[in-house]
């Protein structure tokens, strides 16, 4: 069982930065890759960010890339999102997530799920 909380979110105007972090406790946190997804008003789940275990692969939706950084410290069981230069449409509930199988991108092939954290970008 792994528990995941976020934090970090808020109202910003477009073009600021925020730092979302993820909270893990239960089993060893750097033995498994992470995902962060986001879900906007009206929208389904949508993929944003993944990171390997140890953290030197990652991977990005093309609408983030260049202005999110995923990252992780595993001594501090914390998953992080960097998001500068926020657009309106980044507004959405953020969610982390523990990977189990099947390709990254899906939400399906996550098993332990935040209860999120909403990012707000007013223009």
């Amino acid at each position: 069982q792994v528990q995941l909380v976020e934090s970090g979110g808020g109202l910003v105007q477009a073009g600021d930065s925020l730092r979302l972090s993820c909270a893990a406790s239960g089993r060893a946190f750097s033995s498994y890759p992470m995902g962060w997804f986001r879900q906007g008003p009206g929208k389904e789940r949508e993929f944003v960010a993944s990171i390997s275990r140890l953290g030197g692969t990652t991977a990005y939706v093309d609408s983030v890339k260049g202005r999110f950084t995923a990252s992780r410290d595993n001594g501090k069981n914390t998953l992080y999102l960097q998001m500068n230069s926020l657009k309106p449409e980044d507004t959405a509930v953020y969610y982390c997530a523990v990977y189990d199988s099947g390709a990254a991108h899906l939400a399906s092939a996550y098993r332990y799920w935040g209860q999120g954290t909403q990012v707000t970008v007013s223009s």
